[in-house]
């Protein structure tokens, strides 16, 4: 089901084993992280490989990963994917990463675009959601341009201290 994307600027590659040092070095990187309450920074390679295996694991599966690659420069920028399909209900969750030296370019932007038209297309959900920090104004201001409104607010517990976050929807039709 799932497949590499190819945008005006950008190729979507599905994440696989060959992507592991550009994983290892995007989730030990400090900007990357300074808005994911989620897990540590990366300390050692076998993480990168843990994750690669988590975003292939045999389908039907509810995630999935792309490096983005600048299709001029052949350059890996970041990853983006989906995660917590829920077929019933027709949602899943969106997520996204770009290394600071690429982002203001239009990038992440131009990818967000391609993964809304994947979900609606090839996914067929109703409803994409995206759980930011608070203070990650940029990444707000992505969703905004897609038409994701603010639903509510949830805390995240992570390294003995609360996170606020919003809970953003998108939603989609269909047809």
């Amino acid at each position: 089901m799932f497949e590499n994307i190819e945008t005006k600027r950008l190729i979507l590659k599905c994440i696989n084993p060959s992507d592991r040092e550009f994983i290892f070095e995007e989730f030990q990187n400090d900007f990357v992280n300074q808005y994911l309450f989620d897990a540590e920074p990366m300390t050692e390679i076998k993480e990168a490989d843990d994750l690669i295996e988590f975003y292939n694991m045999k389908e039907p599966r509810n995630q999935h990963r792309w490096v983005l690659i600048n299709k001029l420069e052949k350059l890996k920028m970041g990853t983006c994917g989906f995660h917590l399909w829920d077929r019933e209900k027709n949602q899943v969750e969106i997520g996204f990463e770009l290394m600071q030296q690429y982002t203001g370019k239009g990038y992440m932007s131009e990818a967000v675009e391609a993964l809304i038209e994947f979900a609606r297309t090839n996914m067929k959900v109703n409803k994409i959601i995206a759980i930011v920090y608070i203070e990650n104004r940029n990444c707000k201001r992505l969703l905004e341009k897609f038409g994701f409104k603010m639903v509510g607010k949830e805390e995240c517990s992570f390294r003995g201290s609360m996170y606020l976050h919003d809970i953003c929807e998108l939603e989609l039709l269909q047809g």
